[in-house]
């Protein structure tokens, strides 16, 4: 059995890292224009969102405690739900889920490193050095997980320097009282015209990342009291730290001026409160912070056709689950099947932002997910009933409640003009994992 070394305060701090990363660097602008520009109906949905996510965190730490298995929420499916189901949701999370969202943060990286170093901005660059980025990035964790372990522990440090400084920077320099006293007046239009709802989608993707704490469950000392209590925490932490950061930007520099400079305005609020030196040292903690979250990607991604290989829920298994011994073990074809299907969708991509199409690839995958997570949900009701778990608050209140908060980030993902798109690639994804899994029962274990 695993040694039991993390208490409660690294479990939060665990759990924050995995969360904060590069999402509400290049989301506020898009939060701030599915909401009109007010920046109080943008705060309302941030605490809806965290709230959601903090019952769908409640809810799955249940199963969490049942079990000393590894493996996250495909270890729950395989062990509550049924193999089917793993091979499906693992094919989700392989095939859709961790591909889009390592490219769409891997060109993120791209915008950011064109600010810092003065190269002219267009998407061709941006996803040109994206690639890149990804490229060294997958390399790294292939030829030395030690150093992509380092790489990973230095950027969750230095990705709360921007933040910090800028929400604090924003409440004292900015005008925050003004700007609330016009969005109150402006509140019910905006909020009438259901546009916010969009907003969703990238608020969840901001907040994307709490799931794969459930894996360190095995790990935490007393988990049965301190996973449940890191899993409400941490979300709170974490809204709080964002809507800081969303608040002070929007009332340092305006509303106006971060949608008009989108994912530039960071750099903008740094500029003005240091200089352009200063601006490029804070721009550059950025970078860094973009760059942790692609290698966090990158260092799980990796593992995860070979996690499926070793069940033969996927076609070459016998290849993928290949180890390296020079490289300590290192399953190196699987990383090449990961870093590959990151290349695909970051062409796929490529494509939607050059024709225009408003979001991004990883918007879809990110609201699909919390549909996947209501199995989870149910599967608690079910056990309760069973009596495997004990009470009404924790075995239906609880997954009822986190069961909404799905619904309601779903339903961002739902405005988005590519759904019916995405939604069927989704499905067919879906069911080739049910259906591989039929034709092929007797083989995974």
């Amino acid at each position: 059995m695993e040694k039991r070394r993390y208490g409660l305060f690294t479990a939060i701090t665990m759990i924050t890292g995995i969360v904060i990363g590069s999402g509400i660097f290049f989301r506020a602008d898009d939060v701030l224009g599915y909401t009109g520009g007010n920046v109080l109906l943008g705060i309302i949905v941030f605490v809806v969102a965290a709230f959601a996510i903090v019952f769908g965190c409640l809810a799955i730490s249940q199963l969490a405690n049942l079990t000393d298995k590894p493996g996250g929420v495909i270890g729950y499916m395989e062990e509550f739900v049924g193999l089917g189901s793993s091979c499906a949701f693992g094919w989700f999370q392989t095939f859709l889920y961790l591909p889009t969202i390592t490219a769409v943060v891997a060109w993120v990286t791209g915008i950011y490193i064109c600010q810092l170093f003065g190269i002219e901005f267009t998407l061709e660059t941006s996803v040109l050095i994206g690639v890149i980025s990804m490229t060294v990035l997958f390399l790294l964790n292939m030829l030395s997980a030690k150093l992509g372990g380092y790489f990973q522990n230095a950027s969750m440090v230095i990705k709360l320097v921007p933040l910090a400084i800028i929400a604090v920077a924003g409440l004292i320099f900015g005008k925050p009282g003004e700007f609330a006293l016009g969005d109150v007046q402006a509140f019910k239009a905006a909020a009438g015209s259901f546009g916010w709802i969009a907003a969703f989608a990238p608020i969840a993707f901001s907040f994307d990342g709490w799931i794969i704490s459930t894996s360190i469950c095995h790990e935490i000392k007393n988990s049965k009291r301190n996973l449940p209590l890191a899993l409400t925490i941490s979300p709170l932490v974490i809204l709080a730290a964002y809507i800081a950061y969303f608040v002070g930007i929007t009332s340092f520099i305006g509303p106006d001026a971060v949608l008009e400079q989108g994912d530039a305005s960071v750099f903008m609020a740094a500029s003005r409160l240091f200089g352009s030196v200063g601006g490029k040292v804070i721009l550059t903690f950025v970078v860094i912070s973009v760059l942790g979250t692609v290698n966090g990607l990158a260092l799980g991604f990796i593992r995860m056709p070979y996690s499926m290989a070793l069940r033969n829920m996927v076609p070459g298994s016998p290849w993928l689950k290949k180890e390296n011994k020079k490289l300590g073990g290192m399953p190196v074809n699987s990383a090449i099947f990961a870093y590959v299907l990151s290349l695909i969708w970051m062409l796929i991509h490529y494509l939607t932002q050059k024709f225009g199409m408003r979001g991004d690839v990883s918007e879809i995958a990110v609201g699909m997910s919390y549909l996947n997570y209501i199995v989870l949900y149910i599967t608690v009701m079910r056990l309760t009933k069973k009596g495997t778990l004990k009470g009404k608050w924790k075995g239906y209140a609880i997954p009822v409640l986190a069961t909404v908060g799905s619904l309601i980030i779903l339903s961002g993902s739902v405005t988005h003009p590519l759904f019916p798109y995405y939604f069927l690639i989704c499905f067919a994804i879906i069911a080739s994992g049910y259906v591989y899994y039929r034709r092929n029962k007797s083989k995974i274990m």
